[in-house]
């Protein structure tokens, strides 16, 4: 069932509130994603304040996944839902979130934290997989969505060096959780969105 909801959007540094059409998220996926939610509100002290000045990590370039790429799949890639993006949300930070804390020495003071929050995230993408029937995991992803999906999946001996970005941990974080806010829009209220930009904004 497909219906008229809100999805919150960043243009030109502020949050927006837009109607579009999408599935519902299932009830049950709101309290692992407010989970991840309180975790993320820290990522500022431990993705930005635990590391030397601009310090990157290596990514795939289809890991810098903001709100503008999910603009553009919606508006060029036929036959898109929502649920096929909360998919590729799912897989893009599985791999995320892996690389944050392949760069963490066990002693880093930000490697408990990234672990902690690996965890929250692999408990909502179970929750994810639970709360929809198992042939919809099973269908034919679009044509574009399937090649991200390949490109994601692809070893990493087998991929070119243009495949690859630089991005700081906190950037990655930070498009984490606007994403989700816009993809899980009905687990989370307007004043969570604001509070959080406000936050994050603070010097």
């Amino acid at each position: 069932m497909v219906q008229l909801s809100t999805a919150v959007c960043l243009l030109g540094g502020l949050f927006l509130i837009a109607p579009v059409l999408m599935a519902p998220t299932h009830s049950s996926m709101c309290t692992p994603l407010r989970t991840i939610n309180d975790s993320l509100s820290h990522r500022r002290r431990y993705m930005k304040h635990n590391f030397p000045i601009e310090y990157t990590i290596k990514v795939h370039n289809r890991e810098i996944f903001r709100l503008s790429n999910i603009s553009r799949m919606k508006l060029r890639t036929e036959g898109l839902n929502d649920l096929v993006l909360q998919r590729l949300w799912f897989q893009v930070y599985q791999g995320v979130l892996k690389k944050i804390l392949w760069v963490l020495p066990t002693r880093h003071p930000s490697r408990p934290y990234t672990a902690e929050l690996e965890r929250r995230f692999k408990d909502a993408q179970a929750v994810f997989m639970q709360s929809h029937p198992a042939e919809v995991f099973q269908e034919d992803l679009p044509e574009k969505i399937q090649d991200i999906w390949d490109s994601l999946t692809e070893k990493p001996e087998n991929m070119p060096e243009s495949s690859w970005r630089f991005a700081t941990p906190k950037s990655l974080l930070d498009n984490l959780c606007r994403t989700m806010y816009c993809l899980f829009s009905e687990c989370f209220s307007n004043a969570d969105v604001q509070e959080d930009y406000s936050h994050q904004q603070q010097r």
